[in-house]
């Protein structure tokens, strides 16, 4: 028998407490009076993202500092599990169109002026990747909080930054400046860059670590633009070619965004990529 002294406060902890599940389920406050059935399942829904979010910003910091480290590898895991998630993200979607659009009309005015469009946690994801739009700073104008938040994600390294220092570190000949912006319509530019990732595919033995993240990055801008054209045709199930709650566009503006990509170096490197002889 053990001499230790029993450990009350674990012993006595509980799924409950560990999980916060009262505070959790607290925060479910329908604004429909009387309360529509439906608007149920529109919060929770959108608060599951939200936390998904934030674990998935959990584990992009993650790996990037991996990157960083040189611990390719590590990076990758952490990477992939991003992508696990956001598989789970574009089914889980298809929930809402359980919701028939007479029902939502019944409570869509208690949103308003509120919006998908605000989530930070979201802007924060794509900043991180790569995808740094100022835009989104002047639409946040009036929250400085936020505007706080989105300017140190800008600053910041992003994943895409690290992955291209860690081809660096490991001895390919990467130009230092890959931003699309900066290369422009300068194809001589990008022809050059474009040849310096050869190597990842072609010599994939001998940089197959970086050959795994590279194809995880991949899948991560791929689900990340599933997620995009998932969500862009529910909402067009559910409200057709309304303005969004916001003001926007709704489904013409979501429609905008499908193609944005977080390393379209590594998509463009697919169309001059050729099996040697």
């Amino acid at each position: 028998m053990s001499d230790e002294p029993r450990d009350l406060k674990r012993a006595d902890l509980t799924y409950d407490e560990y999980l916060q599940v009262p505070g959790l389920l607290n925060l479910q406050r329908q604004l429909s009076n009387p309360p529509h059935h439906d608007e149920m399942l529109f919060i929770i829904i959108h608060q599951t993202y939200e936390l998904w979010f934030r674990l998935v910003l959990h584990e992009l910091e993650n790996a990037r500092q991996y990157m960083m480290n040189a611990e390719i590898l590590r990076a990758r895991h952490f990477v992939h599990r991003v992508v696990e998630i956001f598989k789970v993200a574009v089914q889980q979607i298809h929930v809402l169109e359980t919701m028939e659009p007479y029902e939502f009309l019944a409570f869509r005015k208690e949103l308003m002026p509120a919006s998908g469009f605000q989530s930070v946690q979201f802007r924060e994801v794509e900043f991180l990747c790569g995808m740094k739009d100022d835009r989104y700073l002047s639409y946040f104008r009036h929250n400085q909080d936020v505007v706080t938040r989105l300017t140190k994600r800008k600053e910041e390294v992003s994943v895409r930054d690290a992955f291209y220092m860690a081809l660096r570190a490991s001895g390919m000949k990467v130009p230092e400046n890959v931003d699309l912006q900066h290369l422009g319509d300068d194809t001589d530019a990008r022809e050059a860059v474009l040849q310096s990732l050869l190597p990842l595919y072609q010599q994939r033995p001998t940089h197959l670590g970086l050959n795994l993240l590279a194809e995880s990055l991949v899948s991560l801008d791929q689900y990340l633009g599933l997620w995009r054209e998932h969500h862009v045709r529910v909402v067009e199930r559910v409200i057709g070619f309304k303005r969004g709650t916001g003001g926007s566009a709704g489904v013409g503006y979501l429609k905008s965004t499908v193609s944005k990509k977080a390393f379209p170096l590594l998509w463009e490197l697919r169309s001059v990529l050729e099996r040697p002889e």
